[in-house]
């Protein structure tokens, strides 16, 4: 008996100790090969979307090349455009010069400057908002929303305070979104500044990725594109029913992505252009970079499993598309995220024998490479020099403190960018 019991015990032991070395072999597989088909998606949605956007550029559809008319901002179409400013007496006065004086409503928020007095010397309406609680874009549009319901326009317009407009660009996406019952997104852009650094041609380059050709691409498959901020119109009926995010750092693709959920996915107009501009000092551009790729990742950890579930329950492809759209973290924070995980599988293959990972990954590699240097190829070599192109690895490393604050002290409040005449100033 006792020796059986000895017998059982050494049985039991060695099978521990076999589930222990089993689980070092298995366990390393399993998660290098969860890695691979995590970033399956985001890199496999980028080439997707990219080789769309070539595809809709070679069969001429849609026209970028062909601007709006100019005529068309003297229909009959009632539309107020709402310009939420805070502290922007530098650079409103160049804004509201391409602006409809008698549409447009000026909502001076929080400001210490003598933004509202420029404006109204200017011709336009002016609301002035005081309230430190409450700060940012979002609230700021709400109070405009408020004081237009007792005599509501027929469509809503955004234009950030700090763009330029096209002619006929606001009209154009008002009648869309008029015909289309559906929120309407502009192209909207970034200009480098005269002389950019090289992390500011490669972020102008990352920022035209992501806000005209990804959706472009997604246009040419005919799904939904996420707002950008500036260059949108709505709906009255749609805007009124779903508020924007008062506290939200990215409050428009958060809007975005409820108007979706609630059954009006946003459209792309890409001949609809409307133009920032790319902060040139370190400090401007950091703040801008921190507050948009901390809003991004916060919006994939919360917003792309509501999404998918939303699609799931609605049977909506629409909401899947934009579901995966979100999953896509910033293009530098996804190469990172890319070269740490072929790193690990290599290793994990003269490790553990097992390639598996390592092939996908680099199967990966080359479709969103190939993917985006094509689109550099044909939209970006103005903007991206291929001599700046090799200072990617510069610009990476550039941006590893930003992804590091996001694990340790994420932005959670809206703060404007500093202007560089402001910075300069200082």
């Amino acid at each position: 008996m006792v020796g059986f019991l000895k017998r059982r015990r050494w049985l039991a032991t060695l099978a521990l100790l076999s589930l222990v070395v089993a689980g070092l072999y298995v366990i390393p597989e399993g998660m290098l090969l969860g890695i691979a088909l995590v970033l399956a998606v985001p890199c496999t949605t980028i080439a997707v979307e990219c080789s769309a956007a070539l595809a809709a550029s070679r069969s001429g559809h849609p026209r970028e090349e062909n601007a709006p008319d100019e005529d068309e901002d003297k229909s009959d179409l009632r539309y107020t455009v709402i310009v939420p400013a805070h502290n922007e007496a530098t650079i409103i006065e160049r804004t509201l010069a391409e602006l409809p004086v008698g549409a447009t409503l000026v909502i001076a928020d929080n400001c210490t400057d003598s933004t509202a007095e420029i404006a109204r010397n200017a011709g336009f309406q002016v609301l002035e908002r005081h309230s430190t609680d409450t700060r940012g874009k979002g609230f700021a549009i709400e109070y405009g929303l408020r004081y237009l319901e007792s005599d509501p326009p027929e469509a809503i317009v955004i234009i950030d305070a700090d763009c330029r407009v096209a002619p006929g660009a606001i009209a154009q996406i008002a009648r869309r979104a008029l015909a289309t019952k559906r929120p309407v997104q502009s192209l909207y852009l970034l200009d480098s500044p005269a002389s950019p650094s090289p992390t500011a041609a490669v972020s102008a380059f990352a920022f035209l990725v992501k806000n005209r050709i990804r959706p472009m691409g997604l246009a040419f498959l005919g799904l939904p594109c996420l707002l950008q901020g500036s260059g949108m119109a709505f709906p009255w009926e749609s805007f009124a029913k779903a508020r924007l995010v008062g506290n939200c750092i990215v409050e428009d693709i958060q809007f975005g992505i409820d108007l979706a959920i609630a059954g009006t996915s946003p459209l792309f107009c890409s001949q609809a252009r409307v133009t920032g501009l790319l902060p040139s000092t370190g400090a401007a551009a950091q703040s801008q970079r921190t507050r948009w790729e901390h809003g991004h990742m916060q919006t994939i950890l919360t917003q792309s499993p509501r999404l998918l579930r939303a699609a799931i329950t609605q049977r909506r492809l629409d909401l899947l598309a934009l579901a995966l759209e979100v999953s896509v973290p910033p293009l530098s924070l996804l190469g990172l995220l890319w070269a740490a995980g072929l790193g690990l599988a290599i290793a994990g293959g003269f490790w553990l024998k097992f390639w598996l990972p390592a092939v996908l990954l680099g199967a990966q590699g080359v479709l969103m490479g190939v993917a985006v240097l094509s689109t550099w190829a044909q939209f970006g070599r103005d903007r991206l020099p291929l001599r700046t192109l090799l200072s990617l690895p510069l610009y990476l490393f550039w941006k590893v403190p930003l992804y590091l604050s996001f694990v340790f002290t994420p932005q959670q409040q809206w703060i404007r960018t500093p202007r560089d005449r402001e910075v300069e100033n200082r």
